[in-house]
Protein backbone atom coordinates (compact mmCIF):
# COMPACT_ATOMS: atom_id res chain seq x y z
CA UNK A 1 0.00 0.00 0.00
CA UNK A 2 2.88 2.36 0.77
CA UNK A 3 3.96 2.05 -2.88
CA UNK A 4 0.65 3.31 -4.27
CA UNK A 5 1.04 6.47 -6.36
CA UNK A 6 -1.91 8.88 -6.45
CA UNK A 7 -1.42 11.31 -9.37
CA UNK A 8 -2.53 14.85 -8.60
CA UNK A 9 -5.93 15.76 -10.07
CA UNK A 10 -6.22 12.41 -11.85
CA UNK A 11 -9.46 11.37 -13.45
CA UNK A 12 -10.18 8.59 -15.90
CA UNK A 13 -11.15 9.85 -19.33
CA UNK A 14 -13.23 6.72 -19.93
CA UNK A 15 -15.93 5.15 -17.78
CA UNK A 16 -15.82 1.42 -17.01
CA UNK A 17 -17.98 0.49 -20.01
CA UNK A 18 -15.94 2.50 -22.51
CA UNK A 19 -12.70 1.33 -20.93
CA UNK A 20 -13.63 -2.27 -21.77
CA UNK A 21 -14.18 -1.29 -25.41
CA UNK A 22 -10.85 0.56 -25.47
CA UNK A 23 -9.00 -2.41 -23.99
CA UNK A 24 -10.20 -4.60 -26.86
CA UNK A 25 -9.24 -1.89 -29.36
CA UNK A 26 -5.67 -1.80 -28.03
CA UNK A 27 -5.27 -5.58 -27.86
CA UNK A 28 -6.74 -6.32 -31.29
CA UNK A 29 -4.63 -3.72 -33.08
CA UNK A 30 -1.35 -4.50 -31.34
CA UNK A 31 -1.43 -8.30 -31.51
CA UNK A 32 -2.45 -8.29 -35.18
CA UNK A 33 0.40 -5.92 -36.03
CA UNK A 34 2.95 -7.82 -33.92
CA UNK A 35 2.05 -11.19 -35.46
CA UNK A 36 2.35 -9.72 -38.95
CA UNK A 37 5.71 -7.99 -38.38
CA UNK A 38 7.34 -10.93 -36.58
CA UNK A 39 5.64 -13.68 -38.64
CA UNK A 40 3.91 -15.26 -35.66
CA UNK A 41 1.04 -17.76 -35.57
CA UNK A 42 -1.35 -17.81 -32.64
CA UNK A 43 -1.41 -21.09 -30.68
CA UNK A 44 -3.08 -22.43 -27.55
CA UNK A 45 -0.96 -22.70 -24.42
CA UNK A 46 -1.13 -24.40 -21.01
CA UNK A 47 -2.31 -22.75 -17.82
CA UNK A 48 -0.39 -25.31 -15.75
CA UNK A 49 2.54 -27.69 -16.23
CA UNK A 50 4.23 -30.65 -14.54
CA UNK A 51 6.83 -29.22 -12.10
CA UNK A 52 9.22 -32.10 -12.86
CA UNK A 53 9.38 -31.13 -16.55
CA UNK A 54 11.52 -28.02 -15.98
CA UNK A 55 9.14 -26.06 -18.20
CA UNK A 56 7.90 -23.58 -15.59
CA UNK A 57 9.65 -20.23 -15.36
CA UNK A 58 11.18 -19.98 -11.89
CA UNK A 59 11.57 -16.19 -12.25
CA UNK A 60 14.03 -15.04 -9.57
CA UNK A 61 14.05 -18.46 -7.92
CA UNK A 62 12.20 -17.40 -4.78
CA UNK A 63 8.61 -16.94 -5.96
CA UNK A 64 6.23 -19.73 -4.97
CA UNK A 65 4.14 -21.16 -7.79
CA UNK A 66 0.47 -21.92 -7.25
CA UNK A 67 0.11 -25.71 -7.27
CA UNK A 68 -2.68 -28.22 -6.88
CA UNK A 69 -3.27 -31.97 -6.89
CA UNK A 70 -5.19 -33.67 -9.70
CA UNK A 71 -7.72 -36.07 -8.14
CA UNK A 72 -8.07 -38.34 -11.19
CA UNK A 73 -4.29 -38.79 -11.45
CA UNK A 74 -3.60 -39.88 -7.86
CA UNK A 75 -3.10 -36.28 -6.70
CA UNK A 76 -0.33 -35.69 -9.24
CA UNK A 77 0.97 -32.14 -8.70
CA UNK A 78 0.46 -29.44 -11.32
CA UNK A 79 1.88 -25.90 -11.20
CA UNK A 80 0.20 -22.80 -12.61
CA UNK A 81 2.74 -21.25 -14.96
CA UNK A 82 4.72 -18.15 -14.02
CA UNK A 83 5.33 -17.60 -17.72
CA UNK A 84 5.73 -19.69 -20.86
CA UNK A 85 9.35 -18.72 -21.51
CA UNK A 86 10.54 -22.33 -21.85
CA UNK A 87 7.34 -24.02 -23.00
CA UNK A 88 7.33 -21.94 -26.20
CA UNK A 89 10.70 -23.23 -27.34
CA UNK A 90 9.59 -26.79 -26.80
CA UNK A 91 6.35 -26.06 -28.70
CA UNK A 92 8.19 -24.64 -31.72
CA UNK A 93 9.86 -28.00 -32.22
CA UNK A 94 6.78 -30.08 -31.44
CA UNK A 95 4.59 -28.10 -33.84
CA UNK A 96 7.14 -28.13 -36.66
CA UNK A 97 7.94 -24.41 -37.02
CA UNK A 98 10.75 -23.47 -39.42
CA UNK A 99 13.46 -20.79 -39.27
CA UNK A 100 11.88 -17.35 -39.49
CA UNK A 101 8.52 -18.59 -38.20
CA UNK A 102 7.17 -18.14 -34.71
CA UNK A 103 4.21 -18.41 -32.38
CA UNK A 104 2.41 -16.21 -29.90
CA UNK A 105 -0.19 -16.93 -27.27
CA UNK A 106 -2.20 -15.37 -24.47
CA UNK A 107 -0.37 -16.23 -21.26
CA UNK A 108 -2.26 -15.95 -17.96
CA UNK A 109 -0.43 -16.52 -14.70
CA UNK A 110 -0.84 -16.12 -10.95
CA UNK A 111 2.13 -14.70 -9.06
CA UNK A 112 1.08 -15.09 -5.46
CA UNK A 113 4.18 -13.40 -4.01
CA UNK A 114 3.92 -10.22 -6.09
CA UNK A 115 3.86 -6.96 -4.13
CA UNK A 116 0.96 -5.03 -5.62
CA UNK A 117 1.05 -1.36 -6.56
CA UNK A 118 0.00 0.77 -9.55
CA UNK A 119 1.69 -1.51 -12.08
CA UNK A 120 1.96 -4.90 -10.33
CA UNK A 121 -0.81 -7.44 -9.78
CA UNK A 122 -0.95 -11.06 -8.63
CA UNK A 123 -2.65 -11.72 -12.00
CA UNK A 124 -0.32 -11.53 -15.00
CA UNK A 125 -1.53 -11.43 -18.59
CA UNK A 126 0.87 -11.09 -21.49
CA UNK A 127 1.51 -12.06 -25.05
CA UNK A 128 4.23 -14.68 -24.94
CA UNK A 129 5.95 -15.06 -28.31
CA UNK A 130 8.83 -17.15 -29.65
CA UNK A 131 10.51 -17.43 -33.05
CA UNK A 132 12.95 -19.91 -34.61
CA UNK A 133 16.30 -18.37 -35.62
CA UNK A 134 19.61 -19.60 -37.04
CA UNK A 135 22.67 -20.26 -34.90
CA UNK A 136 24.39 -17.28 -36.56
CA UNK A 137 21.52 -15.01 -35.48
CA UNK A 138 22.57 -15.34 -31.86
CA UNK A 139 24.14 -11.88 -31.68
CA UNK A 140 23.44 -8.40 -30.33
CA UNK A 141 22.55 -6.86 -33.70
CA UNK A 142 19.84 -9.45 -34.34
CA UNK A 143 18.45 -8.76 -30.88
CA UNK A 144 18.44 -5.00 -31.54
CA UNK A 145 16.69 -5.42 -34.89
CA UNK A 146 13.96 -7.45 -33.22
CA UNK A 147 13.59 -4.87 -30.44
CA UNK A 148 13.19 -2.15 -33.09
CA UNK A 149 10.41 -4.17 -34.73
CA UNK A 150 8.54 -4.60 -31.44
CA UNK A 151 9.02 -0.91 -30.65
CA UNK A 152 7.62 0.13 -34.03
CA UNK A 153 4.51 -1.91 -33.24
CA UNK A 154 4.18 -0.04 -29.93
CA UNK A 155 4.55 3.33 -31.68
CA UNK A 156 2.01 2.48 -34.35
CA UNK A 157 -0.43 1.36 -31.66
CA UNK A 158 -0.02 4.65 -29.86
CA UNK A 159 -0.64 6.56 -33.09
CA UNK A 160 -3.73 4.46 -33.79
CA UNK A 161 -5.13 5.03 -30.30
CA UNK A 162 -4.46 8.78 -30.55
CA UNK A 163 -6.68 8.80 -33.64
CA UNK A 164 -9.41 6.77 -31.93
CA UNK A 165 -9.39 8.83 -28.72
CA UNK A 166 -8.80 12.59 -28.74
CA UNK A 167 -7.41 12.72 -25.19
CA UNK A 168 -4.47 10.47 -26.05
CA UNK A 169 -1.37 12.31 -27.29
CA UNK A 170 1.68 10.58 -28.75
CA UNK A 171 4.59 10.58 -26.31
CA UNK A 172 6.84 7.75 -27.54
CA UNK A 173 9.97 9.06 -29.31
CA UNK A 174 10.70 8.03 -32.94
CA UNK A 175 13.56 5.74 -31.93
CA UNK A 176 14.37 3.58 -28.92
CA UNK A 177 17.69 4.13 -27.10
CA UNK A 178 19.93 1.11 -26.46
CA UNK A 179 22.09 0.74 -23.36
CA UNK A 180 23.59 -2.18 -21.43
CA UNK A 181 23.23 -2.64 -17.68
CA UNK A 182 26.97 -2.12 -17.21
CA UNK A 183 26.83 1.16 -19.16
CA UNK A 184 23.86 2.20 -17.05
CA UNK A 185 25.76 1.37 -13.86
CA UNK A 186 28.70 3.44 -15.07
CA UNK A 187 26.37 6.34 -15.87
CA UNK A 188 24.59 6.25 -12.48
CA UNK A 189 26.98 4.44 -10.07
CA UNK A 190 25.42 5.82 -6.88
CA UNK A 191 21.83 4.83 -7.68
CA UNK A 192 19.78 1.66 -7.50
CA UNK A 193 18.92 -0.23 -10.69
CA UNK A 194 15.33 1.05 -10.58
CA UNK A 195 16.54 4.63 -10.12
CA UNK A 196 18.87 4.18 -13.09
CA UNK A 197 15.98 2.95 -15.21
CA UNK A 198 13.90 5.95 -14.17
CA UNK A 199 16.59 8.51 -15.01
CA UNK A 200 17.45 7.03 -18.40
CA UNK A 201 13.78 6.48 -19.34
CA UNK A 202 12.81 10.03 -18.41
CA UNK A 203 15.76 11.39 -20.41
CA UNK A 204 15.26 9.26 -23.53
CA UNK A 205 11.54 8.50 -23.46
CA UNK A 206 12.01 4.86 -24.48
CA UNK A 207 15.02 2.64 -23.75
CA UNK A 208 16.14 -0.90 -24.38
CA UNK A 209 18.14 -2.11 -21.38
CA UNK A 210 20.32 -5.05 -22.40
CA UNK A 211 22.33 -7.81 -20.68
CA UNK A 212 20.26 -8.44 -17.56
CA UNK A 213 21.01 -11.22 -15.08
CA UNK A 214 24.78 -11.38 -14.74
CA UNK A 215 26.66 -9.57 -11.97
CA UNK A 216 27.90 -6.03 -12.56
CA UNK A 217 31.03 -4.28 -11.27
CA UNK A 218 29.37 -3.79 -7.89
CA UNK A 219 28.96 -7.56 -7.57
CA UNK A 220 25.17 -7.51 -7.96
CA UNK A 221 22.94 -8.10 -11.00
CA UNK A 222 20.86 -5.24 -12.41
CA UNK A 223 17.80 -7.45 -11.93
CA UNK A 224 17.01 -11.11 -11.43
CA UNK A 225 16.64 -13.36 -14.47
CA UNK A 226 16.09 -17.11 -14.53
CA UNK A 227 19.28 -18.83 -15.77
CA UNK A 228 17.66 -21.30 -18.16
CA UNK A 229 15.85 -19.37 -20.86
CA UNK A 230 17.42 -15.97 -21.74
CA UNK A 231 21.10 -15.74 -22.58
CA UNK A 232 22.14 -13.04 -20.10
CA UNK A 233 24.47 -11.53 -22.71
CA UNK A 234 21.67 -11.35 -25.29
CA UNK A 235 18.51 -10.20 -23.54
CA UNK A 236 16.68 -6.91 -23.11
CA UNK A 237 13.81 -5.03 -21.47
CA UNK A 238 11.81 -2.32 -23.25
CA UNK A 239 11.20 0.46 -20.74
CA UNK A 240 9.33 3.73 -21.39
CA UNK A 241 8.78 6.87 -19.39
CA UNK A 242 5.19 7.10 -18.17
CA UNK A 243 4.28 10.69 -17.24
CA UNK A 244 0.90 9.82 -15.66
CA UNK A 245 2.78 8.22 -12.75
CA UNK A 246 6.22 9.78 -13.36
CA UNK A 247 7.85 6.33 -13.52
CA UNK A 248 9.87 4.06 -15.77
CA UNK A 249 7.41 1.45 -17.06
CA UNK A 250 8.61 -1.91 -18.40
CA UNK A 251 6.40 -3.04 -21.28
CA UNK A 252 8.33 -6.04 -22.58
CA UNK A 253 11.05 -8.48 -21.59
CA UNK A 254 12.74 -10.48 -24.34
CA UNK A 255 15.92 -12.21 -25.38
CA UNK A 256 17.80 -14.71 -27.48
CA UNK A 257 17.51 -18.02 -25.67
CA UNK A 258 20.32 -20.01 -24.10
CA UNK A 259 22.42 -22.48 -26.03
CA UNK A 260 24.28 -25.31 -24.30
CA UNK A 261 27.26 -23.17 -23.30
CA UNK A 262 25.22 -20.28 -21.91
CA UNK A 263 22.84 -22.60 -20.05
CA UNK A 264 25.56 -24.55 -18.22
CA UNK A 265 27.42 -21.35 -17.33
CA UNK A 266 24.32 -19.57 -16.03
CA UNK A 267 23.10 -22.54 -14.02
CA UNK A 268 26.49 -22.60 -12.31
CA UNK A 269 26.41 -18.85 -11.62
CA UNK A 270 22.87 -19.09 -10.27
CA UNK A 271 23.86 -21.91 -7.93
CA UNK A 272 21.45 -24.47 -9.38
CA UNK A 273 23.52 -26.78 -11.62
CA UNK A 274 21.19 -29.66 -10.71
CA UNK A 275 18.54 -28.15 -13.02
CA UNK A 276 20.64 -29.43 -15.92
CA UNK A 277 19.06 -32.84 -15.27
CA UNK A 278 15.48 -31.66 -15.88
CA UNK A 279 13.92 -32.69 -19.22
CA UNK A 280 13.77 -29.24 -20.82
CA UNK A 281 17.29 -28.27 -19.79
CA UNK A 282 18.65 -31.64 -20.97
CA UNK A 283 17.02 -31.03 -24.35
CA UNK A 284 18.89 -27.72 -24.64
CA UNK A 285 22.20 -29.32 -23.60
CA UNK A 286 21.70 -32.16 -26.10
CA UNK A 287 20.86 -29.56 -28.80
CA UNK A 288 17.47 -31.14 -29.44
CA UNK A 289 15.61 -27.81 -29.49
CA UNK A 290 15.79 -25.02 -32.10
CA UNK A 291 17.66 -21.78 -31.54
CA UNK A 292 15.07 -19.13 -30.70
CA UNK A 293 14.34 -15.57 -29.70
CA UNK A 294 11.27 -14.65 -27.71
CA UNK A 295 9.69 -12.57 -25.04
CA UNK A 296 6.65 -11.42 -23.16
CA UNK A 297 4.67 -8.23 -23.65
CA UNK A 298 2.34 -7.20 -20.85
CA UNK A 299 -1.24 -6.94 -22.06
CA UNK A 300 -2.52 -4.97 -19.08
CA UNK A 301 0.69 -2.91 -19.05
CA UNK A 302 0.26 -1.68 -22.62
CA UNK A 303 -3.46 -1.10 -22.14
CA UNK A 304 -2.68 0.96 -19.07
CA UNK A 305 -0.01 2.90 -20.96
CA UNK A 306 -1.98 3.58 -24.14
CA UNK A 307 -5.18 4.50 -22.27
CA UNK A 308 -3.21 6.68 -19.81
CA UNK A 309 -4.56 4.91 -16.73
CA UNK A 310 -3.18 5.44 -13.22
CA UNK A 311 -3.57 1.85 -12.00
CA UNK A 312 -3.32 -1.54 -13.67
CA UNK A 313 -6.55 -2.45 -11.89
CA UNK A 314 -8.32 -0.05 -14.26
CA UNK A 315 -7.65 -2.45 -17.15
CA UNK A 316 -7.73 -5.89 -15.47
CA UNK A 317 -9.77 -7.65 -12.80
CA UNK A 318 -7.77 -8.83 -9.80
CA UNK A 319 -7.77 -8.78 -6.00
CA UNK A 320 -6.31 -5.79 -4.16
CA UNK A 321 -5.74 -4.86 -0.50
CA UNK A 322 -8.77 -3.15 1.05
CA UNK A 323 -6.75 -0.02 1.85
CA UNK A 324 -5.64 0.25 -1.78
CA UNK A 325 -9.21 -0.11 -3.07
CA UNK A 326 -10.40 2.57 -0.66
CA UNK A 327 -7.59 4.95 -1.61
CA UNK A 328 -8.26 4.45 -5.31
CA UNK A 329 -12.00 5.06 -4.91
CA UNK A 330 -11.35 8.19 -2.85
CA UNK A 331 -9.01 9.60 -5.49
CA UNK A 332 -11.03 8.89 -8.63
CA UNK A 333 -9.22 5.75 -9.78
CA UNK A 334 -11.98 3.29 -10.79
CA UNK A 335 -10.79 -0.31 -10.45
CA UNK A 336 -12.50 -3.03 -12.46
Amino acid sequence: MENLIIPKDYHSELNLHDTQIAIKTVKDFFQNLLSLRLNLTRVSAPLFVDPTSGLNDNLNGVERPVSFGIKEQNERTAEVVHSLAKWKRFALKKYGFSVGEGLYTDMNAIRRDEETDNIHSIFVDQWDWEKVIRREDRNLEFLKDTVRTVYKCLRKTEKYMSIQYDYIEEILPPDIFFITTSELEEMFPDHTPKEREYYIAKTKGAVCIMQIGDTLENGKPHDGRAPDYDDWALNADIVVYYPVLDIALELSSMGIRVDKKALLSQLEKAGCPERAELPFQKAVINEELPFTIGGGIGQSRICMFFLRKAHIGEVQSSLWPDEMMQACEKNGIPLL
